[in-house]
Formats: structure tokens, sequence, C-alpha cells
């Protein structure tokens, strides 16, 4: 009978500490944050559904497309691919459309609508002006910051009407002084109409260029709606979150000045681990930052 009690009390105290555990876990791993699919493009041209339930896995709860090709996400129509999403648990958030043009810009707005985008985000420069300078190994574009700004709020008048809202992503060139002497990223937000153009911040490229976004974020507050996290390396290179040197913990204490509305975790590329490992390091990071 003594022996029964006993076991009785220690098959007892398992089970509270089971559901502590379990408790614990839950707490641990409670889902947040955003991932640019562009991270896991490789997987997601080979098996999206796989990669998108990992992504979730990894504890991400809204995303970013980077997959769009004769009107289909990753090879799905748009209804399919929203579909898919909610299946998931995924709320797609921005979409980066490198392909448009002022001739298939309505056909893509009527995409993203129907995929369950609320941003039309423009990754580079363009219609043929961005392109990859072999004498200076760098990114580059053509065509002048005038042009380049004509041709945003052009889109973005579009898209305001159609209910979607515009965003420019940077990379780092925009950050320095062009041939014309001219910093890409000061006149585009200096002349782009703030009703239809906004940015979305990429904190790495940022960094890259030796500019500093909370610098961006005093003088000119509120345009920067999303942002692209990602940590660099001692030699410079793509990390995961948390893994760098870049002080995210500063550049969050900014979020309300810069206008944040969303993030994403974005690692163009990966050294050490394969991007679905890449893409769990960097949502622990987050957590230890204080992203939410």
């Amino acid at each position: 009978m003594k022996m029964n009690k006993s076991l009785g009390f220690v098959l007892s105290l398992c089970a509270v500490i089971s559901i502590a555990l379990v408790s614990f876990k839950h707490a641990a791993d409670k889902p947040f944050g955003g991932l640019a699919l562009y991270t896991v493009r490789t997987d997601m041209g080979k098996d999206a559904r796989a990669t998108l339930k990992a992504v979730a896995d990894a504890g991400y709860v809204n995303v970013e497309s980077a997959g769009y090709n004769n009107g289909k996400f990753y090879n799905l129509s748009p209804a399919d691919f929203k579909a898919l999403l909610d299946e998931m648990h995924l709320t797609p958030i921005s979409a980066h459309q490198g392909s448009v043009t002022f001739e298939n810009i309505d056909q893509q707005i009527a995409d993203l609508k129907t995929a369950g985008f609320k941003y039309f985000v423009i990754p580079v420069p363009p219609m043929g002006l961005f392109y990859f300078d072999s004498v200076n190994k760098r990114m580059a574009m053509k065509g002048g910051a005038k042009n380049l700004a004509d041709i945003l709020n052009k889109l973005g008048e579009k898209c305001h009407a159609a209910g979607l809202e515009l965003l420019y992503h940077n990379h780092d060139f925009e950050y320095v002084k062009d041939a014309d002497g001219i910093v890409t990223i000061d006149y585009l937000l200096e002349n782009c109409n703030p009703k239809f153009v906004n940015f979305q911040m990429d904190i790495y490229w940022v960094t890259k260029a030796g500019a500093d976004p909370v610098a961006y974020f005093t003088k000119y507050p509120g345009r920067f709606k999303i942002w692209h996290v990602k940590d660099m390396d001692d030699q410079g290179r793509f990390a995961p979150v948390g893994k760098g040197h870049i002080d995210f913990k500063r550049v969050l204490a900014n979020a309300k000045l810069a206008g944040m509305k969303y993030y994403y975790v974005e690692q163009d590329a990966c050294v050490n681990e394969t991007p679905l490992e890449a893409i769990v390091i960097s949502h622990k990071g987050l957590g230890e930052i204080g992203f939410k």
C-alpha cells in the first residue's frame, strides 16, 4: 500500500512537471514575426508546401513573397497560394514584384489582392534600371534618382487607387552618392509622395553602406513601414539574427519613430547553415532582442 502511494505521488509529480514543461515550451515557441520567403527561395521552388510548413513550425506568422512569375506565386495561382498560406496559418503581408512595368501593373495588383497581400514592394529599381557594376563589383542603377522617383510615384498612385501600399526596398547603393553626387534614397524620400510611396528598410544593407538607420528614422519619421532584419558577421557577410554585430536593440527602440508596422527576417545567403536552419536561429534571435 505504501508502495502504491509513493508510486502515485511520483506519477503525479511527473504529470505536473510534464505540464509545466509543455507550458514553458509553448511560451518559448509563441509564434510571432515574419519571414521574407526570399530566404528559402530554393526550398520554395522545390516544395512550397513543405517549406511553408517549416516556416510556420519555426514560429513565423507573416510572410513576404519573392516568387511571382507569369501570374503565379511559386507556380501556384494567386487563389491557390492564398489557400496554402491559410492552411499553414501564415498571413500574406507584402510581395516583392521586381518584374513590374507600366504595362503589367494592373494585372500584378489584381494578383496581389487575390493572394491577400497589403503591400506592393519594389525590390530594386524596376524596368531595366538595376544592374551589377562589374568594374566596382557592386549593385548599381542607371537613369538617375529623379527618373526612379517619377516611376515610383506613378506606380504608387496606381497601387493606392487599388487599395494597396507601395514600398521601395533598398540595398546599399541607394545610400551612397551616385556619379552626380546624389544620395538616391534621400532624393526618393524627399521627392516621392508619402501618400503613394513609402519604404521597406533593409537594415543590413543600410549598415553595409555605412549609414545609420536611426538617423534616417529621425530625419524622415514614419516613412519606413516594413523592415528586413538580418545580421552581419565580422567579415561583413550575412548572418542569422543575433549572430552578428548589428545593434538591433537600438534600432528596435526607434520602431515607432520609423513608422514600422511589420518586419521580416531575411538572409540573402547562408554561410554556416542551411536556409531552413538559419530561419530557426533567427527566430530565436528575434525574441532575445525583443521583437514580438
